[in-house]
């Protein structure tokens, strides 16, 4: 048995590429950063940023287009590939490709420098499946300050 998943939790380095195949299948193309901090040999700390390509497919595609934008924060599950190439140099390079399963949205609406006024006002699932079942319960769901039977 083998098995390949990542998650990463991270920043949009630029805005999503929606594109459409020929069949009319959405993908979207996302650059996402992860930033961790470490010490030097000398004791200082140093932010160590890892990117990755990310690709997203169908209504996740068009709802990650729709609603992301650069700087946002988003979580992505999926499976972790090398994409190797050449470049004008001719030197090797690789890539770190992820073809997305799952993703969802991290944050809050102020979180983005560039907001546009048709964003979600909360920081749901953004998977279609997902997405549609939480819509129909927020409106549903009793206030948690609302709570005047605790005695404390």
């Amino acid at each position: 048995m083998s098995f390949n998943k990542i998650i990463i939790v991270g920043n949009l380095g630029r805005d999503p590429e929606l594109r459409y195949t020929p069949q009319g299948v959405a993908v979207c193309d996302l650059s996402v950063a992860t930033t961790e901090r470490k010490r030097d040999k000398s004791g200082e700390y140093q932010d160590v940023t890892t990117w990755f390509r990310v690709t997203l497919w169908r209504q996740q595609a068009e709802n990650a287009a729709k609603y992301l934008a650069k700087g946002r924060q988003v979580y992505i599950e999926g499976r972790l590939s090398v994409g190797e190439w050449t470049d004008r140099d001719g030197n090797n390079r690789y890539t770190l490709e992820v073809q997305a399963s799952d993703m969802h949205f991290i944050g809050s609406r102020g979180d983005a420098q560039a907001s546009s006024g048709d964003e979600p006002e909360f920081a749901g699932p953004a998977s279609s499946s997902a997405a549609s079942g939480s819509a129909g319960q927020s409106g549903s769901a009793p206030s948690a300050a609302v709570d005047d039977d605790i005695p404390f």
